[in-house]
Order: structure tokens, then sequence, then C-alpha cells
């Protein structure tokens, strides 16, 4: 197998933003067993690290009294995604479950989706146009697969797109950074973290 280096572009990552929490909706993308656990079905690395900060947001988002949503991946026997990836959040299993250190509370959204992109089958796009929402803050896994893809299907609805991205994790570096470059370049994703957002270091 042959080896290429490559540089990622440059991007941005802005250290103060301002948004209107009355029109902001949080997505929380696949924080679910088999994906944040070391012994889960497809574990993430660093996954499991960035749960604190996707806590922190959480917290901040609930006290802003911002719409919080969540996206769960969900896959049912004879699923083609399995050719794919093998097994994994199987409806029902333990795995599938959300992480409890991120469990959406009785009044937050969740979607359960069979693909990458959450807005695919799903209700996510009409709760947010029903609240008025206009600004999506995206955090969760995988960085350059469901992430990206719910990012940039919002954005292809016009919505403004937030990337928190020390609240993002990917199968590898080059996943990660190339994600994120493609957010900032294509869809004019504002990208910075959560220290931004919810205050503190």
């Amino acid at each position: 197998m042959s080896t290429t280096t490559v540089e990622v572009p440059e991007y941005t990552i802005e250290e103060s933003v301002e948004i209107d929490p009355e029109w902001t909706a949080l997505i929380v993308v696949d924080m679910q067993h088999d994906f944040v656990d070391e012994d889960g079905a497809l574990p993430v690395p660093g996954a499991a690290d960035t749960v604190p900060r996707i806590r922190r947001l959480l917290d901040w988002a609930r006290q802003q009294k911002m719409l919080v949503t969540y996206t769960k991946d969900t896959h049912r026997e004879g699923d083609p995604e399995w050719d794919i990836w093998g097994r994994h959040v199987e409806y029902g299993t333990p795995g599938w479950e959300i992480v409890d250190d991120l469990a959406p509370g009785d009044d937050e959204l969740v979607f359960e989706k069979a693909r990458y992109d959450g807005f695919y089958g799903t209700g996510l796009d009409h709760a947010l146009r029903s609240r008025g929402i206009d600004t999506v803050i995206v955090c969760g896994t995988v960085a350059n697969i469901c992430v990206h893809y719910t990012a940039a299907s919002a954005a292809i609805r016009w919505y403004d797109v937030v990337h928190p991205v020390d609240a993002l994790s990917a199968l590898n570096e080059f996943d990660y950074h190339s994600a994120l470059r493609q957010a900032a370049f294509l869809f004019d994703a504002t990208l910075t973290t959560v220290a931004a957002l919810a205050g503190g270091d």
C-alpha cells in the first residue's frame, strides 16, 4: 500500500462567536455507546474524550433555553449499511443508546436516522423550521461522516452551521481536518470551540 502525504489547506477557528439562543439549535450527533465506548461495536478514537465538552455545551444550551436535538444512528436486521461497517447501533441494544452523561432530557428531541444525514427520512428539518431556527451548532461523531453530512444537509437548507471543533471526533486525524476544511470551504461553517460558545477555559 502506498502512502501519500498531503497538506490540509488552512481554516480559521473563531475565538469569539455570537449566537441568538432563541433561533439556534444544538444538534448532538450519534453519541451512542457503540461509537463512544472502547468496547463498542464501532469505537471512534477520541469520542469518549469529547463527552465532557459536549456535556458542557448541553448544560449551556439548556441554561439558554436553546432547542436541543439529537440524532441516533439506528439499524435493524438486514440493514445494508452493515455490509460497509459491520453490525453496529442495532435498534434496542445497549450499544444503540446515547451515553448516560449526554442523555436527552424529557423535552428534548431525538431523531432516529438510517443513514449518515440526520435530515434524511427524519423530522429534524420540520422541528427546526416550525420553531424558526436559523442556526445549528453541530457536534458529536463521526466528524467526516454523520456530523459532516448532517451539517452539510443543514447548510443546503440554508441554516447557518457552527462547529465546536473540540466537540467532534473522527476515525483518524486526516478525516477530522479534511471534514473541518470542507465545512468551512463548502458551506461557510463557523469553526470555533466549546469555550468560545459556552464560556470558561
